[in-house]
């Protein structure tokens, strides 16, 4: 498990796993019906965020993971969209179509953070639910 930073605003951290998924397809719910599809990923991300913020959850945004290799960690990392209270990851797009990559990546992302539980969120849908996928990792020791 990565060790986040705790600076962000938001100070409710002891809400479940399941709570939290709640919550957050309860936001894209709200930003899609407020913004619809068609627009950019960083439009849907920055109103995720205020979201968070009006509710008080802890939240990290673009959180740099590195990648560890055997022994070595390697400099090339990558960045979540969001995590919630250190236990949801949630990645949004706007794509058209989500591909077979979209899930891997978003699973990949979740092992090597050792989170258990994360949503995809495609926001470029005519109805938000075809567009939230639960994943999780089984993988979490």
């Amino acid at each position: 498990m990565i060790d986040l930073p705790q600076s962000h605003k938001g100070f409710k951290a002891d809400l479940s796993e399941n709570d939290l998924a709640k919550i957050a397809v309860d936001i894209a719910y709200t930003i899609h019906s407020i913004l619809g599809p068609g627009l950019l990923e960083s439009v849907y991300e920055s109103a995720f965020v205020f979201e968070l913020e009006e509710k008080g959850i802890h939240y990290t945004r673009q959180q740099d993971v590195t990648v560890k290799y055997k022994t070595a960690l390697l400099d090339k990392s990558f960045r979540t969209d969001i995590i919630m209270c250190n236990k949801l990851l949630v990645e949004l797009k706007s794509v058209e179509c989500l591909e077979k990559i979209h899930h891997k990546i978003t699973l990949n992302y979740m092992k090597l953070t050792g989170l258990k539980l994360g949503l995809l969120i495609n926001f470029n849908v005519n109805l938000i639910k075809d567009g939230i996928h639960r994943k999780i990792n089984d993988g979490v020791v």
